[in-house]
């Protein structure tokens, strides 16, 4: 068989309530999440052994062993195929936007592409995920709360500890992407946040129209952890400041736990303007743009 490619799109936060905390200590939330243009790749082969290789520019610092969930996820494959993977990183580790969970739910993806085709048609955009949560979801989302969010990568709100999902559709927004190279333990955030009980997004989500009408829904809503991460990682505000600063900027927030932050922008060329303008000030951070959305189609595996 010819070389599977998955795109992982990053994930994006564009809300984040903590609502309540349960007893074994996870935390309940309940999140409007899109996901960006920009990810890492992640290219399978048959092998002998199932191994992953990680390069490109993002590649310092992520584990190639079993401690890397995309690994894991591989072996989750229905028929035992052993594969080389090579993850090429884009996306900055640590950051608030999900990279370790996509590159898991990508590598699951990808694995299905080498099952029975008769019993899991991975050339069907819409057969795939309903194949997945329905027989996988518990397994994957062992791998992490994220995971099941990233398996199919269109907008959508997540509640619970992040297994209850519904799909949504929701306008894309021109946004820009800065993360200030600073790690952020989520961990350390929530065991920081004083307030665990918070009040959720309202149960009926309005119908959004135009992408006005999104950007005045979550200029409403809030990011729980942003107030706490900022004053651990004072970074977190200068990154906010600046980018609130562009010119067509309508709406800046942290994604996740942190450190990325996003502005949402009045127009794709001002968010535009606003990358080239922020690459120039900050050299040294991680900057992305494009619309945020559905990256569904796009994150479909691919025989190369």
């Amino acid at each position: 068989m010819t070389a599977i490619e998955v795109f992982a799109p990053a994930k994006i936060n564009l809300t984040l309530h903590v609502t309540g905390q349960r007893a074994d200590g996870y935390h309940l939330l309940d999140s409007l999440v899109a996901f960006a243009p920009v990810g890492d790749r992640l290219i399978l082969q048959p092998g002998n052994v199932t191994s992953l290789t990680v390069e490109g520019p993002e590649a310092r610092g992520v584990p190639a062993d079993m401690e890397n969930i995309a690994m894991r996820a591989a072996m989750m494959a229905p028929d035992g195929q052993s594969v080389t993977m090579v993850l090429t990183k884009f996306l900055p580790v640590a950051s608030g936007i999900g990279g370790g969970s996509a590159d898991a739910a990508a590598a699951f993806r990808g694995m299905l592409m080498f099952g029975d085709e008769a019993e899991v048609p991975a050339d069907s955009v819409w057969a795939m995920p309903q194949i997945i949560h329905q027989t996988y979801a518990k397994a994957l989302l062992d791998l992490g709360a994220d995971v099941p969010m990233c398996l199919r990568p269109r907008p959508l709100r997540a509640q619970g500890i992040g297994e209850k999902i519904e799909f949504l559709d929701l306008p894309a927004l021109p946004a820009v992407f800065v993360n200030p190279r600073v790690p952020v333990s989520t961990p350390e955030v929530f065991r920081a946040l004083k307030s665990k009980t918070n009040p959720p997004m309202p149960d009926r989500l309005p119908d959004f129209a135009s992408t006005v009408d999104l950007i005045d829904f979550l200029a409403g809503c809030r990011n729980d952890l942003e107030p706490v991460a900022r004053t651990l990682v004072p970074e977190i505000g200068l990154t906010l400041d600046a980018l609130s600063a562009c010119d067509g900027c309508e709406l800046s927030r942290m994604s996740g736990s942190g450190a990325t932050c996003f502005g949402i922008f009045s127009s794709v060329d001002s968010g535009k303007a606003a990358v080239d303008r922020l690459r120039h000030l900050y050299p040294d951070y991680w900057i992305a743009g494009g619309l945020v959305g559905d990256q569904l189609q796009r994150s479909m595996p691919v025989r190369k």
